[in-house]
């Protein structure tokens, strides 16, 4: 198989990964901070052990450690999320990354924007404005913005990490986990999560294989394909997170939120697709 294949295959089964934590998050009964920050320092192991195996050197610079604190705000404000509004919501609305790319490439970078590119981010925002309209509780509500800032923070991680080489992507991710560990840890402290088999069987799943592996796979992958395809590959996780947790936990979206969500999908979906095509003409 060609390089760029194997990098596609791992950035599929990296989002495959990321999808099941609305599932587990909804199964464990804990603070949204607190799962951040336990999840993060068992993947953050989890990193550690694959950077010792394979002798990676940790390396700090004021790049990794921007993109490293950036990196553990989507964790905590994606963990956050999860708890407040529902597993669709947040994951739908995380998955408006692509269209802040975009605008901070454009703002920052001098990237030229074409009127494609606008019609996209209207129609995502017009998406986005679906999910107001259901019938929100005041947590419901913070839930909603706080996945979109999610979303936000996770642009800036793309565009971080994708200005690396492939030490420095293994080092700001672990610092993203140590930033989500610490940023959760005095709630950790306050609320003593319950501890039992189930929650321990959760906890670890999200840890080292949610977290951990899948990012493994997306740096591995980031180095062998392009980002648009990576961008491309990762609508399987808004497919999926939500599809696990009607299926194990019985949470559905709401009717504005679901015609939003296929809205957001399919609209960044369609626009990463023609944007690879026109890239590789």
């Amino acid at each position: 198989m060609k390089k760029e294949h194997i990098g596609m295959l791992e950035m599929l089964l990296c989002a495959t990964l990321w999808s099941i934590a609305g599932i587990f998050m909804k199964l464990l009964p804990w603070n949204g901070l607190a799962i951040a920050s336990i999840r993060s320092l068992i993947a953050g192991l989890t990193f550690v052990v694959y950077m010792i195996i394979k002798r990676y050197r940790f390396c700090i610079s004021k790049q990794t450690v921007i993109t490293g604190i950036l990196t553990g705000f989507v964790y905590v404000c994606f963990s956050a999320a999860n708890k407040l509004t529902t597993a669709a919501n947040a994951i739908v609305l995380q998955f408006t990354c692509p269209i802040f790319v975009l605008l901070f490439s454009a703002a920052f970078y001098g990237r030229k924007v074409r009127k494609w590119d606008l019609a996209v981010v209207l129609i995502v925002l017009f998406g986005i404005a679906l999910f107001f309209f259901d019938k929100l509780t005041p947590s419901g509500l913070l839930g909603n913005f706080v996945a979109i800032l999610s979303g936000v923070l996770m642009a800036w991680m793309f565009i971080g990490v994708g200005n690396m080489e492939g030490e420095m992507r293994f080092s700001a991710i672990l610092i993203g986990q140590c930033v989500a560990f610490l940023a959760g840890l005095p709630v950790v402290i306050a609320t003593r999560p319950v501890i039992n088999m189930t929650t321990l069987a959760c906890i670890l799943i999200l840890g080292v294989v949610q977290l951990g592996i899948s990012y493994i796979l997306y740096v591995k992958a980031s180095q062998l394909c392009p980002p648009l395809a990576c961008s491309l590959l990762s609508a399987a996780e808004p497919l999926l997170n939500p599809l696990w947790v009607m299926i194990f936990d019985g949470e559905r979206p709401g009717t504005f939120a679901l015609i939003g969500g296929i809205i957001v999908i399919v609209s960044i979906t369609v626009w990463l697709a023609r944007s690879g095509s026109s890239e590789t003409a």
